[in-house]
Order: structure tokens, then C-alpha cells, then sequence
């Protein structure tokens, strides 16, 4: 829930429309605790604010209780024959699997559908799986065009010392074999 004096809004990001409720847009937020701009930027105050509202690249749905739920980053989100995947559902799904301890899911870019979904495993202390039993295991259970066509083992994955997860070095990293 939003705090006192703050105003969300979830909005298309493309027209600056409040999307209906339950569906996922841009997070938009209002108020107080909200900053005005960014220092002497004011190419990106203007980029960053509209109409008094902070764009903050979050994807964010609100239920019908007025509680906000944050699905993903913007800029994040994968462009898949024209379909919008976030990354942290198949993510999540990837960690089901018994033998993955951490999965990260980028887009890389595609000839036939612009972007595929490309997906980073790290296995389990003891376990072992393949690229291609992941597939199969994300095809099973996810829409056509959400799960990974690429999926490569790794050891760790790259993150900042606060732990966050570095997805712009996995998308620079040079392509691998498809499974």
C-alpha cells in the first residue's frame, strides 16, 4: 500500500494512460517524499517526470484492494514476436526445478522474433542438469513464447556487492549454443 501523501498511479508506458486494475503498466508516483528532479539534469528531470509524477521503470499491477505488486523492470522486459515476458516469471519458474539454485532470464536478440529469452542457471551444490532438460521443463509449463530458447549453466551469476543481480553484463555476454 501506498504510504500517506503518496499518489501511485499504474500507467501505459507508451501512452500515459492508467491501465485497468489488475493489469501490469509503469508504476507512477506522486508526493511528498518524492524529489523534484534530478540535479542540475534537466534533460533528465524532464525524461524522468510527468505531469508531476516519478516514471520509475518499475512494472507494478494493483489488485482491487488497492494493494501494488512489482512485476519487473521496464527496461528489463523482453519483446518476444511481439509479446511482453518478464524475466522474473520465468526466473521463478526456473527455481522450481529441484536441481537450480538461481536462474536469471535476459533477452538476446533474435532474426526470427526480434528477442528470445535467454535464461543463466546456476545448479544446486551436488546436482546436475542440462541446458536441454530445462527447456523442456520451462516449455511444459510456460506460454510458447515465455520460455528460454537459450539456457546456459553457470557457475555464479554477476551482481553488485549489495547482491543485486547485473542483468546488462549477462546481456553483453557473446552468444552461446542453443539447447
Amino acid at each position: 500500500m501506498p504510504v500517506p501523501g503518496a499518489r501511485v498511479r499504474v500507467v501505459d508506458p507508451r501512452t500515459g494512460i492508467d491501465v485497468p486494475v489488475g493489469e501490469a503498466g509503469e508504476l507512477w508516483i506522486a508526493g511528498p517524499m518524492v524529489t523534484r528532479g534530478y540535479w542540475r539534469r534537466p534533460d533528465a528531470t524532464a525524461e524522468a517526470f510527468v505531469h508531476g509524477y516519478l516514471r520509475t521503470g518499475d512494472v507494478g499491477k494493483m489488485d482491487t484492494d488497492g494493494w501494488f505488486f512489482v512485476v519487473d523492470r521496464l527496461k528489463d522486459m523482453i519483446n518476444a514476436s511481439g509479446y511482453k515476458v518478464w524475466p522474473r516469471e520465468v526466473e521463478d519458474l526456473l527455481c522450481r526445478h529441484p536441481a537450480v539454485r538461481e536462474a536469471a532470464v535476459v533477452g538476446v536478440p533474435d532474426e526470427y522474433r526480434g528477442e528470445t529469452v535467454k535464461a543463466f542457471v546456476v545448479p544446486r551444490a551436488g546436482a546436475t542438469v542440462t541446458p536441454g532438460e530445462l527447456v523442456v521443463f520451462a516449455r511444459e509449463r510456460l506460454a510458447a513464447y515465455k520460455y528460454p530458447r537459450i539456457v546456459e549453466i553457470v557457475e555464479e551469476l554477476p551482481k553488485t556487492a549489495s547482491g543485486k543481480l547485473l542483468r546488462r553484463e549477462l546481456r553483453d555476454r557473446p552468444p552461446a549454443p542453443r539447447a
